[in-house]
């Protein structure tokens, strides 16, 4: 037997349990992973509450973590027993798993790890960090010179996005929701910083763009920056949406991306950008790179131990964390 989080119903943090269940045996192709550490992830919260449908209840959430392979199945090379892993369980209609001591996962959905990253760290940047590299290396690609807007700036992924952004040359808009936020952003690659609330973003943007916008805007706020988002753009601009923490993206009237100066919005998900085993690779070994490298520290700023992850689920909704939040097994 093995502890598992799970939920009988959606709902909010209280229907999250902590229940013994029977351990997973790696069928062909699979390998059974003992956690290290285990990513907590706004979708995850989307899921509990039922806005992401999942199949029959009750189910293990959690869609990233970190840990060694126990075993393997018939048929696996790509990993062996011993070996350090992480992983995000994608791809749509995905079943979460990873609030859990072990999980068993597709052995072509692991990525091996170096030894200079640990359980920790790879649990908080592996899904975060994979959404930053194809944010601003595949929906967007990001070129020297440019300046970009990042909403969320201090979140998991904003904190991962602007830094590599200014590793690659661009001068990095962060928005956040607090002093406390403003200065993480800023010493995490952001140049300018905007809070919410004190600011109206798109005419802050605007001036510090001499009035014309910037080309990129990334979006995981949704609901409550998407009318800024758009108004902060240049001609021809574009808005990448990955996320909607504040509630979905309102309708809009595709004619008034037209009005505004033709511009380009596209929602952009991970799994459209890791189809294949060889593309997931490489995008996780432009990621291992720059965090060896030191030019994208990945700040855990929470750990929880898993009993607690209706602790840690209460503090992402109230957005009382920044940086990577993590589960301890």
């Amino acid at each position: 037997m093995l502890r598992a989080v799970r939920i009988h119903q959606t709902g909010g943090p209280e229907v999250l349990t902590l229940d013994d269940v029977a351990a997973g045996t790696p069928g062909p192709g699979q390998a059974l992973i003992r956690h290290g550490a285990i990513g907590v992830n706004f979708i995850d919260l989307h899921q509990r509450t039922g806005r992401y449908p999942l199949p029959d209840l009750p189910v293990t959430l959690g869609m990233e973590g970190a840990g060694t392979v126990e075993a393997v199945g018939a048929g696996v090379t790509v990993v062996q027993p011993g070996d350090r892993v992480s992983y995000v369980a994608g791809g749509h209609g995905a079943v979460p798993c990873s609030y859990a001591e072990y999980a068993v996962m597709p052995a072509d959905s692991l990525i091996l790890l170096p030894d200079e990253i640990d359980d920790v760290t790879a649990a908080g940047m592996t899904l975060k960090g994979l959404t930053a590299q194809y944010l601003i290396r595949g929906a967007y690609p990001v070129q020297a010179g440019e300046t970009i807007l990042v909403h969320a700036a201090a979140g998991g992924v904003g904190l991962l996005l602007c830094q590599w952004a200014r590793h690659l040359g661009a001068r990095v808009i962060g928005t956040v929701g607090s002093p406390a936020k403003a200065e993480l952003a800023l010493a995490h690659g952001c140049h300018h910083v905007i809070q919410y609330g004190r600011e109206d973003v798109a005419a802050r943007v605007k001036s510090l763009t001499g009035g014309e916008g910037v080309p990129v805007v990334f979006d995981a706020v949704g609901k409550d920056t998407f009318e800024a988002s758009l108004d902060s753009l240049k001609v021809r601009g574009t808005l990448v949406s990955f996320g909607t923490s504040s509630g979905p993206t309102p309708p809009f009237s595709l004619f008034d991306l037209n009005v505004r100066g033709s511009l380009f919005v596209t929602s952009a998900g991970l799994a459209w950008y890791t189809r294949s085993r060889p593309e997931l690779l490489q995008r996780a070994a432009e990621l291992i790179d720059v965090v060896t490298r030191g030019a994208v520290k990945v700040p855990v700023m929470q750990k929880f131990p898993l009993a607690q992850a209706a602790g840690a689920h209460r503090a992402l909704e109230g957005r009382a964390t920044t940086g990577m939040t993590v589960l301890l097994p």
